[in-house]
């Protein structure tokens, strides 16, 4: 790799953190704001009206529940009719119906934040079902995720409290002042950066080579500034941002990055005012950036190296890379997408070597905390900060603390679960797929095109993909089959929502609970040493639990 190319892969990833650095603050504290009270604007006013909610009143963590499930399950029926009646809605561009395992599986995907895509979306689906279905519930599904975490941030500020908030109130705040202003503001951005946007349909062009090809327009900046700023990742092509339509330039390559990063990395900041202590937003930033430090660092080293027989003898691991980014920014991408819930690519992660390859799924089993995805990854990071707490009170003997909430047996049986869903998830699906001799058959002939332990790789990434709710793949799997249709909906699902069940049960026990004063034996979790600790627990529970699976798939290909 020539020296011009290292320095402006570096100019790249200085300038990501430069903007990221700037915004933190100002994003955090306005986050912040958002859901610690205040009056109403005149819109929420008439959206509470319509929808029949007090927003003087709060909810115990089990109506908070209630109105996240009940809000979602509506939306999965929502999304799943507008594709069985896109034949007959407005705007269709011809396309008929989608078949039911698939709308199945699309519209659980959309409204879990996963965006997972076994189709081609101009080829499958309508201007209608993108805007109405797909659209729509990249903004409402990424207003759950902050909504939950705004819940769990509430709880340890709160004191004997038997309430966490207003999940109604919660919900239209998040879209209102946050997401829907801020992609407003991105989608210009991306349509001055060249993303196209309209509703032109099908555009009939005549090639170099004499032929003709068939170019799709769309609405594309509006949902790719969503997809992005929501960490949702479902592309408007299939392509996704590698499409010279969705994503044509270099700058734009960077402003997604950031778009996907700005929200996630401001969100340690509100948490710290919100609990009224900003140290405690520092440290918890500081673990998210050293685990995406090295994250990064180590895939764009690993494909650098272009590792394996093809890549030396070419001279460089690009295949599947787009020449306009090239390897900084293809890995920056990759990183970015999997350290945080999106699962949007500008590279094919299948193609990456096999070490290399292995870096975003290791990303995502870490249960993508790194900022993490828009809610789920501080509230992801939050547990985890109670288990490494439970563990600093093991090591000085004292019942352990934090934020002035003791950690009990009911915190941490909580936290314990949680830690505990997505591995089983993922490593049952994935052990499903070949230990059933029926489903193992049609995994083999249908939708494996590259057998062996790559093969393995390709669906342990997909089941990982599913149940962390990033949406990203190895494309080389083919997954619009009854079998992963089905199996990964319900991935989704569970990884989703049994997730946040257990995090507002744990949000309700400790807002019940008094503060706990602090003593010269309590963990001060602010300081470096918790931060490494903090680190450290998330990366070995990962170690733990994966490795075994990892040394059969991209290990394995890769040490060979």
């Amino acid at each position: 790799m020539d020296a011009a190319t290292v320095w402006t892969g570096i100019l790249q990833i200085a300038t990501v953190l430069l903007v990221l650095a700037l915004i933190y603050r100002p994003l955090g504290d306005w986050i912040a704001r958002t859901f610690s009270g205040g009056a109403d604007w005149r819109v929420e006013r008439g959206m509470y009206r319509l929808v029949g909610v007090d927003s003087g009143s709060e909810q115990t963590w089990q109506a908070y529940t209630r109105g996240v499930l009940a809000f979602s399950v509506v939306g999965v029926l929502f999304v799943y009719a507008l594709q069985r009646l896109q034949s007959v809605l407005p705007y269709s561009m011809g396309l008929p119906a989608v078949p039911e395992g698939l709308a199945f599986n699309t519209a659980v995907s959309f409204v879990t934040n996963t965006n997972w895509q076994s189709y081609s979306p101009e080829l499958t689906l309508g201007y209608t079902v993108q805007l109405a279905g797909l659209a729509v519930q990249n903004f409402v599904s990424a207003a759950v995720g902050i909504a939950v975490a705004v819940a769990l941030v509430r709880a340890f500020a709160r004191r004997g409290a038997p309430t966490i908030g207003n999940f109604w109130v919660d919900l239209t705040r998040g879209l209102t002042r946050v997401l829907i202003p801020l992609a407003i503001v991105s989608a210009v951005a991306l349509m001055v950066a060249g993303v196209v946007q309209n509703v032109n349909g099908f555009v009939g062009v005549d090639t170099i080579s004499g032929g003709t090809q068939t170019i799709p327009g769309g609405p594309m900046a509006s949902q790719e500034a969503i997809k992005l700023l929501g960490t949702n990742g479902g592309g408007f092509a299939n392509a996704n941002s590698a499409h010279p339509f969705e994503n044509p330039t270099p700058w734009s390559n960077v402003l997604e990055i950031l778009l996907l990063l700005a929200i996630p990395v401001a969100l340690p900041r509100a948490f710290g005012r919100m609990v009224g202590d900003n140290r405690q937003g520092y440290a918890i930033l500081a673990a998210m950036a050293s685990i995406a430090i090295v994250s990064i660092a180590a895939v764009t080293w690993l494909e650098s190296l272009g590792l394996g027989t093809a890549p030396q003898l070419a001279g460089s691991a690009m295949e599947g890379k787009e020449v306009r980014y090239g390897i900084f920014g293809s890995t920056l991408f990759a990183g970015a997408t999997t350290l945080t819930s999106t699962g949007a690519v500008n590279s094919m992660h299948d193609s990456y070597t096999a070490l290399g390859g292995m870096i975003p799924m290791v990303d995502m089993m870490l249960g993508e905390i790194a900022p993490g995805g828009v809610g789920s990854g501080l509230y992801g990071m939050l547990v985890l900060a109670v288990i490494a707490v439970f563990v600093g009170g093991l090591l000085v003997g004292r019942t352990p603390e934090y934020l002035g909430k003791k950690i009990g047996p009911t915190q941490i049986k909580l936290a314990s679960l949680y830690i505990l869903v997505t591995p089983a998830l993922v490593l049952a699906g994935t052990a499903l797929s070949f230990a059933i001799p029926a489903i193992r058959a049609d995994v083999e002939s249908t939708s494996i095109w590259n057998p062996g332990v790559h093969g393995l790789g390709e669906v342990l990434y997909a089941f990982t993909s599913a149940a962390n709710n990033n949406g990203s793949a190895f494309a080389g799997l083919t997954a619009n089959t009854p079998w992963f249709n089905t199996a990964l909906g319900a991935a989704m699902l569970l990884g989703r929502f049994i997730p946040i069940v257990l995090v507002l049960a744990l949000a309700g026990s400790l807002a019940a609970q008094q503060s706990v004063p602090s003593t010269s034996g309590t963990l001060p979790t602010y300081r470096p040493q918790f931060v490494g600790l903090l680190a450290v627990v998330a990366v070995v529970i990962t170690a733990l639990t994966y490795f075994p699976v990892l040394t059969l798939g991209p290990l394995a290909e890769g040490l060979v």
